[in-house]
């Protein structure tokens, strides 16, 4: 077995005790005050003033900056107080926090991966009907949407929630290596691993972050921050970071897919 170090992301202080009985490292992220034994993303290198912007990527980019290297653990990962790594699907929506326990993913049994991912989620299938209640204007644009779900790639699903032509101006600032291939994922594929939640080496991750940063950055120069209005476009950041994290470790590495089971720990307060 190799030892993981997972941080699991939390907006809630009372969410402490759980989190540790999971063996996992509460990260405290939000306005709220958090004990010392939080991780936070406020002291050091910081960009925490724009966590409604990058969600958990402002966590990210503290432990790129001021972290990463104390890191022992051969794998690292990361998950939410609502969103976890699970060995097996389960099909009870109720599940005990031991069930939890035990369930939750807190070593590697093997190294014939080099990064665990969850399940994908398919935007084909994505409810028709609130397509049409807030974007009812593209489809009748192009009606052959409605009846071919294999034109609902993911460019197509990125444009209707996060701004048209955003997706295209966001991957022209891209570094020349993964420029086109983005593009082409993006247009090609109908399905991407959610929620931004991955394990990986730890050797991995310092590489994702030398990319994924000073694009996010690049990008920020052209979309501002006091700009964005509305959740779609306020954390454009997050979703970008999103869609190019399936992209990234699956061109570039071995991938092991884990089911995410959504469960609030505040259920179990």
């Amino acid at each position: 077995m190799n030892k993981v170090s997972i941080f699991c992301l939390t907006l809630e202080p009372s969410h402490e005790q759980l989190i540790k009985k999971l063996s996992y490292i509460p990260v405290g992220l939000g306005e709220k005050k958090f004990s010392k034994d939080f991780f936070t993303d406020k002291n050091g290198l910081s960009i925490s003033e724009k966590n409604s912007n990058y969600g958990e990527y402002t966590f990210h980019y503290w432990l790129w900056k001021n972290y990463l290297n104390k890191i022992e653990s051969e794998w690292i990962g990361f998950c939410q107080y609502r969103k976890f790594f699970l060995k097996k699907t389960i099909t009870r929506e109720d599940i005990s926090f031991e069930n939890l326990q035990s369930l939750s993913i807190n070593e590697i049994d093997n190294n014939n991966f080099d990064c665990i991912l969850g399940e994908k989620f398919s935007v084909e299938n994505y409810k028709f009907s609130k397509i049409i209640k807030n974007h009812l204007r593209s489809f009748l644009k192009k009606p052959s949407l409605i009846f071919n779900k294999k034109k609902r790639n993911l460019k197509f699903h990125f444009d209707l929630f996060h701004g048209k032509g955003n997706l295209d101006i966001a991957i022209d600032l891209l570094n020349e290596k993964d420029k086109n291939a983005f593009r082409e994922f993006m247009n090609k594929e109908t399905s991407f691993n959610p929620h931004n939640m991955f394990i990986c080496k730890t050797e991995i991750l310092k590489n994702y972050y030398d990319v994924i940063f000073p694009w996010l950055n690049r990008c920020e120069e052209v979309f501002g921050i006091n700009e964005l209005k509305g959740y779609g476009l306020q954390r454009i950041y997050g979703f970008l970071a999103e869609r190019f994290l399936s992209y990234w470790f699956n061109r570039n590495f071995k991938i092991k897919e884990y089911p995410i089971l959504v469960k609030d720990l505040s259920d179990y307060k």
